[in-house]
């Protein structure tokens, strides 16, 4: 166990969602800080803010902005110099970020497989079951495998769609093993095979950003930066470029280290499940060029219906 320091201990002020999710992983990131550094945890000070997609919970994160809406009031107090990183779900951090900012660690990634509440597994929903599930990758998975299925809308923090789940607003619902375990929740739903029903990019990954400049706090960070997630995290951000991929586009990826390299599966889909186009490659841990390659193939192979969801690479 590491020893805590007698010499003065830095000081920092990480900002981070208020929601009970987004409160688990500060309190991660900050003990993980603490432990590599050896230094009391108090001297990481945790600063919340409420987000625009926390206050705004009756319509898709589609709709009203996309990603955006969970990183900007951070983005403005990380700018503004009020706290001095902030710690985000990987999933929920738009693909094109301000160059002022930095990516200072990403966590070890916990379980990225998704949890179905409510039955046993998809083959399992009754003939015509309404599923709870804003994300579209989800709705798109869900009615490539079973077309029968109805979606509707849910939004909220794990207590809110479980709560609406035993209201009968749905049969069934989806939720992120990641957050289950960070949340001590465990024992709910039944966890989908990742090699069938790939996970969202970044799924599971805790991402930690500051500002481009701030040698200082990139340096504090770097303790805790687990490099085969960066790399995985990194590269299924390269594939969202490629693509050209925002919060209305249905996208899944698998990825798995094999010695020095990458193995990447992904798929892309029409929003009504309809259309379904798979792929594969290998790199190099590091080489952005093979998801990039991947997501050109993939448009290649789709029909309108599909690409009219995507923007393809920057120009």
């Amino acid at each position: 166990m590491t020893t805590q320091t007698t010499a003065p201990n830095p000081r920092f002020r990480l900002g981070t969602r208020r929601s009970p999710l987004a409160m688990a992983q500060a309190e991660e990131a900050r003990d993980r800080l603490a432990e590599a550094h050896g230094i009391n945890p108090a001297h990481i000070e945790i600063v919340a803010v409420t987000a625009s997609g926390d206050r705004i919970q009756d319509r898709a994160l589609a709709e009203i902005g996309g990603k955006a809406l969970w990183t900007k009031e951070l983005d403005a107090w990380l700018s503004e110099g009020k706290i001095d990183f902030s710690v985000h779900s990987a999933k929920d951090v738009e693909t094109l970020r301000p160059e002022m900012f930095a990516i200072g660690a990403v966590l070890p990634r916990e379980d990225v497989r998704d949890v179905l509440v409510g039955a046993a597994s998809i083959a399992a929903l009754p003939s015509g079951a309404v599923v709870g599930t804003s994300a579209p990758r989800r709705a798109a998975q869900l009615l490539h495998a079973r077309p029968d299925c109805k979606v509707v809308t849910f939004r909220g923090n794990v207590a809110t769609r479980l709560a609406k789940l035993a209201a009968g607003e749905a049969d069934a619902t989806f939720l992120a093993a990641a957050g289950l375990k960070r949340l001590g929740e465990t024992g709910t739903g039944h966890p989908l095979d990742e090699e069938d029903w790939f996970p969202a990019p970044a799924q599971a990954a805790i991402l930690i950003e500051c500002r481009a400049d701030d040698v200082r706090t990139a340096g504090f960070l770097s303790a805790i930066d687990d490099a085969p997630s960066r790399a995985a995290v990194l590269a299924e951000r390269a594939l969202l470029e490629g693509l050209g991929g925002n919060c209305h586009s249905p996208i899944a990826v698998l990825t798995r280290h094999e010695g020095e390299q990458l193995h990447m599966r992904a798929a892309i889909y029409a929003p009504n499940g309809g259309e379904r186009i798979e792929g594969d490659v290998r790199f190099a841990s590091g080489d952005l060029k093979g998801p990039a390659e991947l997501a050109a193939d993939l448009l290649s192979r789709a029909s309108p219906a599909v690409t009219v969801h995507f923007t393809g690479p920057p120009a």
